[in-house]
Formats: structure tokens, C-alpha cells, sequence
């Protein structure tokens, strides 16, 4: 078995550059350790077989559990980063392998009132949202809805479990929150984030310690329970995992809250004061955290890997989403660089986790008081789904914070008034949803708004007239497929204002995306009122007809030496215009003298066109086009130059 201790050596010389250095020890591989792991997982729990952070014996039934649940979260940061099919399709099997054909969950006993059984919820919302199929939707309902039965304290918090009355501990937080602030988001039930808010703010209240700033595992307002102090109801131990909880559920949860609820500035304070007492008791030799985390030199303590892949997620998130400040990138590279030296090995293309702690709870049977010899005598193993789970998702964050600094500061806007087809979304809702970042299935922006925020950058939506005053704050404009009425009944038809509007947004340094599509889908005619005013006019006629599965005839190459792309690529689009340029436009990919990529600088600002919205996820997401594609990988080096075009 081979050690990445040896590369110690190698991460301190480049601390500061650490997301370079995240590469497989092996020359001749360009994986990377997120992809390593994941390969290693899917080898290791065939179709998501975990029990007890195990592999499932022969025999043995899968069951629905958060263990399941948190290496799936890990699974998705690898999809979502790569695009690579293998990794969507193992979380539906695993997924599949727990439901019933109506969408119920035969091995969970809601009963239990166990919040552990939610988490695995965020993985219904995303199956649900790729592939539309209603019984994902059915079973994350009904996830949804057993919250409203959950047991409460006189204050209003969750109880952990039925059996656990009056408690709340740390990792409840993250079992339920994020998936409930995102059913909450999807459903239009505004209203869930005050009690959302709520729970974080009870368990701050309650269970932080003001003098480390550390929240105590447990809090049981009863103040009955053994482990409970007669005082204040809170377990007498800091434990690191259940910090990381913690943080994990702010850094996700805060992903959806809208802009102006008044529960985002609270949850953003207690991410910031938790956030300065996880670095605070960060090990200044390995970057590491103790199991317990306030006592390093005391007998027995450890360093524990599942807490550092969850510190270094929520701190690297927290830096890249804005909800911290920047200084916590050195907290996370150095505590990534503590876990691929303390806790990675490898066997040939085995790749494994040491040093995770197998479980830490309160109570129950046989009894666990929660004193610190409790916590340091539980069994700690290699391969843990809970550590291999949360080092994909700390990988993931670490293996884009490269290219964090680009994007940060930058907000791009698709267009949802040229654009603006609605269909009826499954809670009866007319919704916009083509070519939309929150749009997950075939018609959607999801993967390509994925890429802007791994760089960093803010993505939202403009419903409204493209005026300058409408455009203040934005720096990338993307205006995709603008309707026709044969798509739109009421399309908003591009005028001569609109294109001195966006002139002007353009002259003054604005980044503005242009992705047509031939007439029969899309308005060319109108919409070169916009498009002229940059020297580029698109041409009502019909390239790339792809009849069936033809794939070869929507195929472009790229050959990667021009000023967008540095790399070869091989992408599809399908029935597209041309584009012909004057002024100071000039093409950017051509092929047989028709050219389907322009690009212009306007005063301060740059202009980019292309003939495709060939960026969606049907082209992007890996599940439809042969391998040979790579419309994701491109979108990368697109997404990159647009975002360096901005005036810094």
C-alpha cells in the first residue's frame, strides 16, 4: 500500500497554490482525487450497498440511511464537476435500489421520527429534477411532509429522534435543513425558512459555548438525560464531526434562501462565528482538527478525517459562495493538505480513507454519556461512507478554488424576458424554464450555471426589460434562443431600444453572451436589431440538421489555439443559423466557410455570439451524447474567458 505522506514536502512549498498541487501521485493520470475516490466508491458499495458505513453483506438488504445519503452528497459534487454520466447514474441505482415503483420507501419507518432518514432526500430533488420522473418527487413529498410531524421541544426545535425526546443534537441540522430549505424553494413555500432559521438559531443559542465559540454535540431543553448538564441541558464535549454537521448545514442551506428573507443575515452571522472557532482549534502542525476538538494534549485525542473533510468543504464553500471572508482559503488548503498527507492511501487504483470515527451519539443502548472518554473510545476505521462522502465533497470545493478568484465579485444574468417560455411545474406553478439556471432536466442552464459559480461568480435571472438601470450590477448578460411565436404566444420581440440599452451596458464594460438558434425555434429576424450593433448578423439559414441519432452531423471541432479555447474540443449543436460579421466582429470557429462562433470588443465591453444554445443539459450533462462530446469541458474555457473579459 502506498502513503501520500511523501508529499508533504511537494504541498508545503506550494501551500498558497494548493488546488494545483490536487492531482494523483501517478504522472501519466489527470484525474483527480475526487474522481480517484469516487471510482473507488462505486467499486466498493455496488449500487449504494452501505450499512453502518459499510459495505453491505451478502444478503443483506439495502436499507435508507444518512450514510447512503452523505457519500451520494460527495457523488454529486463529482457529477456536477465532471459531467461524467457513471457518477449520475450510480446515485440513481443507489437510489432505485430504495424505492418502490409509487415512489415509496419500503425500509423506512417513519415512526422513528429519525431526521438521520431525511438527508437522503436531496437526492430524490435532484433525480427528480434531472429526469422528471414523479416518484422521486412522491417519496421527496413525503419526506417533506413527515417533517410537519416532527416531534418538537417547548421551543420549537426538532427532537433528533422519537426516541431521543427534547434533544437536539448538531448533525440533525444537516440532515433536515438543506433538504428542507430546497423542497421549500421548489414547492414556493417561503414561509419554511423562518422556522428553518429558527432551528439554527436554537441550537446557537443553546449549545454554543461563549468562551471557544464551540457548539456542545447536544442540547436537551429538558435538562433529564444523564449526559445533559443540570444547568443548561448540554452535552459536556466538543466533538468535531458534530461541528462539521453544523457548518455542512449552514453552507448548503444558505444556497437556497431567498435574497431578502431576514433568516439569510442570521444564518450568515452563525456561520461566521462558527467558522472563526473551527479555525481557531485548527492544528497549526498538520491543519488538522481533534476529535475533541478543545483538547489536543489530553490522553487518547486524535485527529479525526471526517471532521476535516467537513471543515474544509464548509470553509472552502463558505469562501467561494461569499459567505466568508477570504481568509478561511488558507484555513481549507491547509487542512487539505493535513488530509492527503495524514489520511490518503492508495492500492494500485484502490483509493481509501483513514482515520474516520465509525459513530459518536448520546444516550440510548448500551448507554453513551458523552464525557471525552466516551467520544475518544469509540472505533475508528478506514473507509468509513461517512468520510469517503465528505472528502469528495471537501475534493470537489478544493479542486475549483483555483479558479475562485476569477469569478468572485461577478454577477451573470440570464435573460428571462426574450426567453421567457413557461410550462406548469409540478406544484401548478407557470414557471420559466428554458434555458434557466434552476432548470435541471434536458431544457435547462443548470450545469452551465454550476460552471460560473465554481468560478465564484454570482448567477440570477433578469424577467424584466434589459435597461441599463435593469442591467446596474450585472457584469455577463446571456441572452439564449430569444422566442418566436410559434415557441411563446407573447414573446417580447428585441426593439431598437433594447439594442441601445445594451450598447450602452456593453460600451461601458459589460460581457454580453449571445446564443441564437435557427428561425424555426428562435426569433433571428427582430433580434439582430441587438445583434447589429456589434457588427454581427445572424442568418436565417439551416446548418447542422441532425436527423435521429446522426450525432456526426451536429458535429464541430475545435482546435483549441484561439483566444477562447486552449485545448481541442469536439462539440455538438444541432439545426443552427450563421453568423456573417462586419466592423470590428470577427469569427471565432468556422467550418466550410460558415461561421458559428463571433466575437467583438465594444468600447469597454466584449462581446461573444454563438448559433447554438449548445451549452443546455442535454448536451452538457453527460447522460445523452456519446463520450466523444465534450460541450461541458468546452463550457469550462468559455465560461472562463467570458469571466476574464471583465474589466478589472
Amino acid at each position: 500500500m502506498k502513503s501520500f505522506r511523501a508529499l508533504s514536502c511537494i504541498l508545503a512549498i506550494a501551500l498558497a497554490a494548493a488546488p494545483l498541487l490536487l492531482r494523483a501521485a501517478t504522472p501519466d493520470d489527470s484525474a483527480l482525487w475526487s474522481q480517484h475516490f469516487a471510482n473507488s466508491a462505486i467499486a466498493r458499495w455496488p449500487n449504494g450497498r452501505i450499512v453502518a458505513g459499510r459495505i453491505a453483506q451478502p444478503g443483506a438488504p439495502s436499507i435508507w440511511n444518512y450514510e447512503l445519503g452523505t457519500l451520494l452528497e460527495g457523488m454529486d459534487s463529482v457529477w456536477l464537476s465532471t459531467a461524467d454520466p457513471s457518477y449520475f447514474n450510480y446515485i440513481q441505482k443507489s437510489v432505485d435500489a430504495l424505492l418502490a415503483p409509487d415512489g415509496s420507501i419500503p425500509t423506512l419507518k417513519p415512526e422513528e421520527h429519525q431526521l438521520d432518514n431525511i438527508l437522503l432526500g436531496r437526492q430524490l430533488l435532484l433525480l427528480y429534477g434531472v429526469t422528471r420522473n414523479q416518484r422521486y418527487l412522491t417519496a421527496a413529498t413525503f419526506l417533506y411532509d413527515q417533517l410537519a410531524q416532527q416531534p418538537r421541544n417547548a421551543s420549537g426545535g426538532f427532537w433528533h429522534k422519537q426516541r431521543y425526546p427534547n434533544q437536539m443534537w448538531l448533525d440533525g441540522l444537516y440532515m433536515a435543513e438543506p433538504f428542507r430549505a430546497e423542497y421549500a424553494s421548489i414547492s414556493h413555500h417561503p414561509e419554511d425558512f423562518a422556522d428553518i432559521t429558527h432551528q439554527f438559531v436554537l441550537m446557537e443559542q443553546h449549545a454554543r459555548d461563549p468562551k471557544t465559540g464551540l457548539l456542545y454535540h447536544g442540547w436537551d431543553e429538558s435538562k433529564r438525560e444523564r449526559w445533559a448538564s443540570k444547568q443548561t441541558g448540554d452535552s459536556a464535549e466538543f466533538w468535531a464531526r458534530g461541528m462539521g454537521w453544523y457548518l455542512m448545514a449552514l453552507v448548503d442551506t444558505l444556497d437556497y434562501y431567498p435574497a431578502h428573507d431576514p433568516g439569510r443575515a442570521q444564518l450568515l452571522a452563525i456561520l461566521r462565528r462558527a467558522a472563526a472557532a473551527v479555525a481557531r482549534y485548527q492544528d497549526p502542525d498538520t491543519g488538522l482538527w481533534y476529535d475533541v476538538m478543545n483538547k489536543p494534549h489530553e490522553k487518547g485525542n486524535y485527529l479525526e478525517s471526517s471532521s476535516a473533510c467537513m471543515f474544509v468543504y464548509a470553509l472552502a464553500k463558505g469562501v467561494r459562495r461569499d459567505y466568508l471572508p477570504q481568509t478561511y482559503s488558507a484555513n481549507a488548503a491547509r487542512g487539505y493538505k493535513g488530509i492527503l498527507e495524514h489520511f490518503v492511501n492508495a492500492d494500485g487504483k484502490d483509493f481509501s480513507l483513514t482515520g474516520t470515527v465509525k459513530a459518536s451519539g448520546l444516550g440510548g443502548d448500551p448507554y453513551r454519556d458523552g464525557t471525552y472518554s466516551y467520544y475518544i473510545g469509540e472505533k475508528v476505521g478506514t473507509n468509513d461512507a461517512k468520510g469517503v462522502g465528505t472528502f469528495l465533497l471537501a475534493s470537489s470545493e478544493m479542486e475549483t478554488a483555483v479558479n475562485a478568484k476569477l469569478g468572485r465579485g461577478r454577477t451573470v444574468i440570464v435573460d428571462g424576458w426574450f426567453n421567457s417560455q413557461e410550462r406548469a411545474d409540478a406544484f401548478d406553478r407557470q414557471i420559466e424554464f428554458h434555458y434557466k439556471w434552476n432548470t435541471w432536466d434536458a431544457a435547462g442552464y443548470s450545469l452551465f450555471g454550476y460552471i460560473f459559480r465554481s468560478y465564484a461568480a454570482e448567477t440570477s435571472e433578469l424577467d424584466s426589460e434589459p435597461t441599463l438601470a435593469n442591467l446596474r450590477g450585472a457584469q455577463v448578460y446571456l441572452i439564449v434562443s430569444p422566442d418566436n411565436a410559434d415557441k411563446n404566444p407573447h414573446p417580447n420581440y428585441a426593439t431598437a431600444h433594447d439594442a441601445t440599452q445594451i450598447a450602452n451596458w456593453v460600451r461601458a464594460g459589460g460581457v454580453l453572451m449571445m446564443m441564437e438558434n435557427d428561425t424555426s425555434y428562435a426569433d433571428l429576424d427582430r433580434f439582430n436589431a441587438v445583434s447589429d450593433e456589434f457588427g454581427i448578423h445572424f442568418n436565417s439559414i439551416l446548418r447542422k440538421h441532425v436527423i435521429g441519432t446522426n450525432w456526426e452531423q451536429g458535429k464541430i471541432l475545435i482546435d483549441g489555439n484561439g483566444p477562447i479555447f486552449h485545448h481541442p474540443h469536439t462539440i455538438f449543436v444541432k439545426d443552427v443559423c450563421t453568423i456573417s460579421v462586419s466592423g470590428s466582429a470577427h469569427a471565432a470557429l468556422t467550418e466550410g466557410g460558415d461561421i458559428f462562433m463571433a466575437t467583438a470588443k465594444f468600447g469597454k465591453g466584449t462581446v461573444y455570439a454563438m448559433v447554438d444554445p449548445w451549452l443546455y443539459n442535454e448536451y452538457t450533462d453527460g447522460r445523452k451524447l456519446p463520450a466523444t462530446y465534450d460541450n461541458f469541458a468546452a463550457g469550462k474555457e468559455l465560461v472562463r474567458w467570458a469571466l476574464d473579459q471583465v474589466p478589472h
